[in-house]
C-alpha cells in the first residue's frame, strides 16, 4: 500500500497542472493524500478486518470505503463515486475509472496464489467498478504486483500484462507529447504499467509517471504501486511519507505491514 500512498501524495500537486518532467522536487509541502491513498487504506482495513475465508471481503470493503471516504470528504473524489460514498443501500455503477486500479494494491500482499489474487481483487472492485474494464484495470494492477513482490523479473512481469491484459505496444516517449488527463482504466492503467516497466528504482518510477502528465496521482499511485514491490521502498522515502499521514491513517497502514510483512519490503 505504501508504494501507492506515495505515488499518489507526489502527484498531487500535479494532476491539475501537469508537470512533463521527470525534474521536480519529489515530496514537495504543497502535496497531500487523495482519494487514491484514501480508498488504498480502506481495502487494506477491509481485508485486515474481514472473515479468514473472505467471504464478507465485499461488504467489508464497501463499509471501509464509506467510512473512510465519510471521514475525509475532500478527497477529490470522482462524482459518481463520491455520491456512492453516501447511499444507504450502495450498488455497483457500471464504472471502468481508473479508480478501480489505484485502490486495489493490498490484495496482491493477501493473496497466496494469482488465483487468489484473482478473486480478491474482484471482490474488492465489483462493489463499484463492474465493468469489464475496470475489472481488467484492477486485477492487471493487482497481478502485476503480485508478480514483482514474488520474485519474477521484470520481463516476465511486461510478458505476463502484454499476454492477458494490455498490448503495450508503446514507450513513454511515444506518448509523452500528447497523453492527455483521462480517469478511464484502458488509458492510465497501461500507460502506468510502462512506466514501471521504463524504470530504473521506486522513485524513478514515479517520477516516469508523472512525466507524462494525465491523471498524475493516479498514475503514479499504480506505478508506485508495482514499483514498491519490485524494488521496495528507500528508507528516506519510507519515512518523508508518514508526515503527510494522520494517525488513524498510520494506524491502518501499520497493522498492514504488521501482518503482511513483505509489504514493506
Amino acid at each position: 500500500m505504501i508504494g501507492a500512498i506515495i505515488g499518489d501524495t507526489v502527484g498531487s500537486r500535479f494532476e491539475w497542472d501537469n508537470n512533463k518532467s521527470k525534474k521536480f522536487t519529489f515530496l514537495h509541502p504543497e502535496c497531500f493524500l487523495t482519494d487514491d491513498s484514501f480508498m488504498t487504506l480502506a481495502i487494506g482495513a477491509a481485508l485486515l478486518r474481514c472473515k479468514p475465508d473472505f467471504n464478507d471481503l465485499s461488504a467489508q470493503a464497501v463499509q471501509w470505503m464509506q467510512e473512510i471516504g465519510r471521514a475525509y470528504p475532500d478527497g477529490c473524489y470522482g462524482g459518481r463515486f463520491a455520491q456512492w460514498l453516501y447511499e444507504s443501500n450502495p450498488q455497483p455503477y457500471n464504472s471502468f475509472g481508473n479508480g478501480s486500479a489505484m485502490r486495489v494494491s493490498a490484495v496482491a500482499y493477501v493473496g497466496n496464489s494469482e488465483q487468489q489474487v484473482k478473486e480478491l481483487c474482484h471482490a474488492v472492485t465489483a462493489v463499484t467498478h463492474n465493468h469489464p474494464e475496470g475489472l481488467k484495470g484492477a486485477e492487471a494492477t493487482a497481478m502485476a504486483i503480485y508478480l514483482a513482490r514474488t520474485g519474477s523479473d521484470m520481463a516476465d512481469i511486461r510478458r505476463y500484462i502484454c499476454r492477458n491484459y494490455y498490448d503495450l505496444n508503446f514507450t513513454l516517449d511515444d506518448i509523452w507529447e500528447d497523453y492527455l488527463f483521462n480517469e478511464t482504466c484502458q488509458e492510465t492503467v497501461p500507460q502506468a504499467l510502462q512506466a514501471f516497466f521504463e524504470s530504473t528504482g521506486f522513485e524513478d518510477a514515479v517520477r516516469n509517471a508523472i512525466s507524462i502528465g494525465g491523471d498524475s496521482d493516479t498514475l503514479a499511485a499504480i506505478t508506485g504501486s508495482v514499483a514498491a514491490a519490485y524494488y521496495g521502498v528507500p528508507t528516506e522515502i519510507r519515512q518523508q511519507i508518514t508526515e503527510y499521514m494522520d494517525e488513524f491513517q498510520l494506524s491502518i497502514l501499520q497493522e498492514f505491514e504488521n501482518r503482511y510483512p513483505d509489504s514493506a519490503k
